[in-house]
């Protein structure tokens, strides 16, 4: 099996990724409506990674991708904590920080993770930060799937707040979709939601895979009618960016 410089690792983690999704129905196909209103021909959902051999799957994969991530872009400082958004991002950046320290322990073991309170905590330690303190860190954000980019700028927000910078986000799935609109089937040219982000706050943006990832894995696989059913999708919601 071919690998790369890194850790001599195999450059199949995208794959074996995409696999443990459609395995165990993380990622599904019909009709979803989403936050925006769309109607999706497929569903991530994250929160079905609750066995332990599946977050291994996830937290694998997200490692490998941001090792490629920091190796691709030398000018982003090393993080100093992980950060995982509540709710579904904060066993997310455990599990990934425990792996990047598996694979590489001399550069991943002093790295701390970090994530928000929904509701600000006014006892015992109080506050609305879990885990290590953001003030004059470097922070690389990990989340699930980013469609309108509000969740992104709340956190950018949250780490700003508390005196931190965030330097990286890298999400699960990239949807590749344009920001919604108030008219969404305008057929006008829209960035998306991650490419929206880069250009606001200039935060660099990762994924472990896209939507154009999922199409070539269902076309290698023979699933005809949901190949052709996400690539109608990404016809008429496809972003600029």
């Amino acid at each position: 099996m071919a690998c790369d410089k890194h850790n001599s690792r195999p450059r199949t983690y995208k794959g074996d990724f995409l696999q443990a999704c459609l395995s165990a129905n993380i990622l599904t196909f019909g009709t979803y409506t989403l936050k925006s209103g769309r109607q999706s021909p497929y569903f991530f959902n994250a929160g079905s990674f609750h066995d332990a051999d599946l977050l291994s799957a996830i937290a694998t994969a997200y490692a490998h991708t941001i090792i490629d991530f920091l190796a691709s872009n030398p000018r982003i400082p090393r993080p100093d904590v992980i950060f995982g958004p509540a709710y579904k991002g904060i066993p997310l950046a455990v599990c990934t920080l425990l792996e990047l320290r598996r694979i590489d322990r001399a550069s991943w073991a002093k790295v701390k993770y970090s994530f928000n309170r929904k509701e600000k905590k006014d006892h015992g330690e109080g506050g609305g930060i879990v885990g290590a303190a953001l003030e004059d860190t470097n922070v690389l954000v990990i989340d699930d799937v980013i469609t309108a980019g509000t969740a992104m700028r709340e956190t950018i927000e949250i780490v700003k707040k508390e005196k931190g910078k965030v330097v990286g986000f890298v999400v699960a799935l990239d949807r590749m979709e344009k920001i919604p609109s108030a008219n969404d089937k305008d057929g006008e040219p829209r960035p998306s939601a991650m490419g929206q982000i880069r250009k606001e706050y200039g935060v660099p943006t990762a994924s472990i895979v896209t939507l154009d990832d999922l199409i070539t894995q269902l076309r290698e696989t023979g699933d005809e009618t949901d190949m052709e059913r996400l690539q109608q999708y990404r016809s008429r919601y496809r972003a600029s960016d």
